[in-house]
């Protein structure tokens, strides 16, 4: 017997209880994808080759494309600034579980990161014709964003921000349609 005070819903939106999950699922669905990522990237080596270290900026399409999945699975019940709030709730969320993987992978895992990465910055800036006092003012100017509480914070701050934008561009792209 269905509950008379209920409202239904079309067939294609997600049930009210549904709808209110999706940012919940979302967020953790991208925290932990980002999370493997980032641990593929420590446990394969890739973070140590500069030819390949490009691949760890992977995680800003996944955001999008997660974000963009939730937030057109929500549009038939959201408005425009529900669905931004929508898509902005999934990236705090993920940033939560970014930030704590990212001290993770730096403090326990991976506990010689900063380390490995300063190394190879000078190689490549000696490579590039940098003198050595040139090379002292760079690692100086970069050391306060190679620790682990600067570098989980930066995380998080892009996943707030790209998935801002993100759910600005998509939730008036779903609207117009």
């Amino acid at each position: 017997m269905t509950d008379p005070r209920s409202t239904p819903t079309p067939a294609s939106a997600p049930a009210p209880d549904e709808a209110l999950l999706a940012p919940l699922r979302a967020g953790a669905l991208l925290g932990v994808l980002v999370a493997l990522w980032t641990f593929t990237m420590g446990f394969t080596g890739w973070y140590r080759h500069p030819n390949l270290l490009f691949l760890f900026w992977l995680v800003i399409p996944l955001q999008i494309v997660v974000l963009v999945w939730m937030l057109r699975r929500t549009a038939p019940t959201a408005g425009y600034l529900r669905q931004v709030q929508n898509g902005v709730g999934a990236s705090v969320i993920a940033s939560l579980i970014i930030f704590m993987a990212s001290l993770l992978f730096t403090m326990v895992v991976f506990p010689s990161y900063f380390a490995e990465l300063e190394a190879l910055g000078r190689i490549q800036m000696a490579k590039q014709g940098l003198s050595p006092e040139q090379i002292e003012a760079v690692v100086k100017a970069q050391a306060p964003m190679q620790k682990p509480l600067g570098s989980a914070f930066a995380g998080a701050l892009g996943t707030w921000i790209t998935g801002l934008f993100t759910s600005l561009v998509a939730a008036a792209w779903y609207r117009k349609r």
